[in-house]
């Protein structure tokens, strides 16, 4: 027969937030990409053995493209041109 442990008091966890931060907005620059992202932008992550295999973001549209015009249609949504 198993024996159960008994529950352990558990000590609070600290909260480390404050109520309040002040931030140094001196040491602030500008976006230096932000003149690249236009329109709606979606950042994604890609897994290191995926990124070695496309090396700009233009290849990654493309594989995408005709993956999607690969699917069939569902009713009632429209096809996009892209």
């Amino acid at each position: 027969m198993k024996k159960t442990s008994k529950p352990r008091d558990r000590q609070p966890v600290p909260d480390d937030l404050r109520a309040e931060y002040r931030f140094d907005y001196s040491k602030a620059r500008p976006n230096r990409f932000a003149a690249l992202m236009k329109g709606s932008v979606v950042t994604v992550v890609l897994d290191p053995d995926v990124a070695s295999v496309f090396k700009t973001s233009e290849a990654v549209n493309s594989l995408l493209r005709s993956v999607i015009s690969a699917l069939p249609q569902e009713p009632g949504r429209a096809a996009k041109a892209g």
